[in-house]
């Protein structure tokens, strides 16, 4: 018998057993608050459940670290009848894996595009003066955002959204960048972590609590699928064309600088690989 008959049929069951599987309602793994004064990263996140889905640094910050990981939605969506519900949402998966949450405005903010950015220049700065000031309150160590060509137009306008508060902020503000990648790849990523088990399992779940989405397009039981895609991309992008593959699973692909109150410069010469084993503190030193 062909064996890979047998893993691809195991593949297929799974994601067909796993659209039975209950959506949210699973109690918290957060795990113990972290303490007074811990290290803070920032996800801007363009929508609701891009938090558990480019999550696996900070989620292991947060539990290899104590890290304070804190989601700021940026948007709740643009169908303006699902809003509300998608805040909800968003509450109820945070709590589950151990993040904070920041609203920036009741129902989020609205057209985040770089159509704005360049045809309503008025409505645009209002807010990045709203991203600038969360930036400026929180102070974090470290900011997570979706990179320039990140095909989702929602994703593009948080990229540029970021990169505009950062200006505004001047020489006085550094941080570490994280851009990250979901709809559209990053053609130089220049790390990549990887993900145990346990992560993934409670990355997938968090997920699930966006109800309204996940029924719409099951994207959560594709994560593991997206997640072992990465190792293949990530072993060459990041580690180098023609090297081999480390021994990961699960990983998730970065772009990892630094912001130094005026422009953005590299920390990394080559590509970086995180195992799973290995402190996340190490990138951030």
């Amino acid at each position: 018998m062909n064996p890979y008959r047998q893993l691809v049929s195991d593949y297929a069951r799974c994601f067909r057993d796993g659209k039975k599987f209950a959506m949210g309602g699973f109690g918290s793994v957060a795990g113990t608050a972290p303490t007074p004064g811990a290290p803070k990263a920032l996800i801007f996140s363009p929508h609701p459940d891009d938090e558990c889905i480019i999550g696996a640094l900070p989620l292991r910050l947060r539990r290899q670290s104590g890290w304070d990981i804190v989601n700021v939605a940026v948007t709740q969506g643009s169908n303006t009848a699902r809003q509300d519900e998608r805040w909800q949402e968003l509450q109820n998966a945070c709590q589950y894996i151990g993040f904070r949450v920041i609203q920036t405005a009741p129902k989020g903010l609205e057209k985040v595009a770089a159509k704005t950015r360049n045809t309503d220049p008025s409505r645009w700065q209002s807010m990045v003066a709203v991203i600038a000031n969360i930036l400026q309150q929180e102070a974090p160590r470290a900011i997570f955002f979706p990179h320039e060509h990140d095909w989702n137009s929602s994703h593009i306008g948080v990229h540029f959204l970021v990169i505009d508060a950062l200006k505004q902020l001047g020489n006085g503000f550094a941080t570490d960048l994280v851009e990250t990648e979901y709809w559209g790849q990053m053609t130089a990523p220049n790390l990549m972590v990887e993900s145990n088990e346990t992560d993934v399992t409670d990355m997938v779940t968090g997920i699930s609590f966006h109800i309204g989405e996940v029924r719409r397009n099951p994207f959560h039981l594709l994560l593991p699928a997206w997640m072992q895609d990465n190792v293949r991309r990530g072993s060459e992008l990041v580690g180098g064309q023609g090297k081999s593959a480390p021994d990961y699973t699960f990983a998730t692909l970065y772009r990892h600088r630094r912001w130094n109150g005026q422009q953005i410069v590299e920390i990394h010469d080559n590509g970086r690989m995180l195992g799973a084993t290995e402190s996340p503190d190490a990138l951030f030193v």
